[in-house]
């Protein structure tokens, strides 16, 4: 029998602790991969690392920090061939997600969704606003299904853009939209 490849992604967005734990409970998250490259909330402290890891302790997931996979990157790359995105910080990602840093981070995520339903989450609510986006196209073309939760519960399964093509297993953003 195939190997199933489900994959759940999740913003922690404003949510209480309880409703976060509702929505992981609910998609049966039994690890949780926090891809925040500081992975901190002043705003949510519950959201904090150390309280968030304490938190999915007692709910009996498994909580791990990837940093290798966190957004917030800056650096772009001269002569980037992803030149669809408009915006920096996502271009700047793409270029990252091209570096052996990312392809590790991306193996180690991989490892834990085959051994247990795992979920990647980062602050933003909407995963089109969030580097998540890109972590997924990467698994899309590796053969899992992405499915992010939303804020209100519901789920969104994953595609990759239209602006985005596949050229020998690598994801090249650059084709015009209009």
């Amino acid at each position: 029998m195939p190997e199933e490849r489900v994959i759940h992604t999740v913003g922690h967005s404003t949510h209480p602790l309880g409703r976060f734990l509702e929505l992981l409970g609910a998609n049966r998250i039994a690890a949780l991969a926090d891809v925040r490259s500081f992975p901190s909330s002043r705003r949510w402290p519950h959201f904090n690392r150390d309280e968030l890891a304490r938190a999915m302790e007692g709910a009996g997931i498994e909580y791990r920090w990837m940093k290798s996979l966190g957004g917030r990157r800056h650096q772009l790359t001269p002569g980037s061939p992803h030149t669809a995105w408009t915006t920096p910080a996502f271009q700047a990602y793409a270029d990252y997600a091209e570096t052996a840093g990312f392809e590790a981070g991306l193996a180690e995520l991989i490892e834990l969704a085959r051994a247990k339903p795992t979920a990647y989450m980062c602050s933003e609510g909407l995963w089109w606003r969030c580097h998540r986006r890109i972590i997924s196209d990467h698994l899309v073309v590796r053969g899992w299904t992405v499915v992010h939760i939303l804020p209100d519960g519901k789920l969104s399964p994953h595609q990759l853009p239209r602006f985005a093509r596949v050229d020998n297993g690598r994801i090249i953003y650059d084709r015009a939209t209009f």
